[in-house]
């Protein structure tokens, strides 16, 4: 059984995925129109996520450039915050906005923000199930094995709460950053609700993204009772 090809698949999760492809193409769209809004003060993003590590008293985070389009990220094994090539160099609106979200990061992770925390320690698992689950769900289906499908649900199920678990994680960084972008004066009040407009749209891809989880997850549910 080809699972893609059942129609109740895309009766159930098709409006999350449609929502993850407006999600994408909205984050790419508004970081785009942000990125020609330079900033008055002519500050980089490593510059300001620098300076709201620094203000916090955070100094054991080193900030590196990586390189990808929008590939930010803060590894909180290694406390090293990456910031792409156009959030590193770049003096926007945009690239402020980014690195000061993932200076929030830095932040939960130095004040052991709990759902941080909880992220973490469920990574290595929710890895592990991202790449199992499909592959026993498949074969669980086309065999009719009940036990290969309890357990790729199980694996998904991992998965899921590891989107789940983002949600806080995400929205948590990015009131840290509009909060410090504004209170600090690295921006001014205009570029701030910029700011935090490419923030918003960022957070709809994390949204869309543990929509079409749960969805997803629901669907494997209800084909194991058929």
């Amino acid at each position: 059984m080809l699972l893609t090809l059942d129609p109740l698949y895309y009766i159930l999760v098709g409006p999350a995925l449609v929502l993850s492809i407006f999600a994408s193409m909205k984050v790419k769209s508004t970081f785009k129109k942000y990125s020609k809004v330079a900033t008055a003060s002519g500050m980089t993003g490593a510059q300001a996520a620098q300076r709201m590590l620094a203000s916090s008293g955070v100094h054991d985070v080193q900030i590196e450039a990586v390189g990808g389009f929008l590939s930010d990220h803060y590894d909180p094994s290694k406390k090293v915050l990456r910031l792409s090539p156009d959030v590193f160099s770049g003096k926007s609106v945009a690239s402020v906005g980014v690195a000061a979200h993932e200076a929030g990061h830095a932040l939960q992770d130095a004040g052991g923000y709990a759902p941080l925390k909880l992220r973490t320690a469920i990574v290595p698992m929710a890895s592990i199930g991202s790449s199992l689950a499909w592959p026993l769900l498949i074969f669980g289906f086309i065999l009719s094995s009940l036990a290969l499908i309890k357990i790729g649900i199980i694996f998904f199920g991992a998965a899921v709460a590891f989107q789940l678990i983002t949600l806080p994680v995400e929205f948590n960084a990015s009131r840290r950053a509009v909060a410090a972008l504004s209170s600090s004066g690295m921006l001014m009040e205009q570029e701030v609700k910029g700011a935090r407009t490419v923030l918003r749209a960022a957070a709809m891809t994390y949204v869309a993204a543990a929509a079409t989880a749960v969805l997803q997850l629901l669907y494997f549910l209800l084909l194991s009772r058929r």
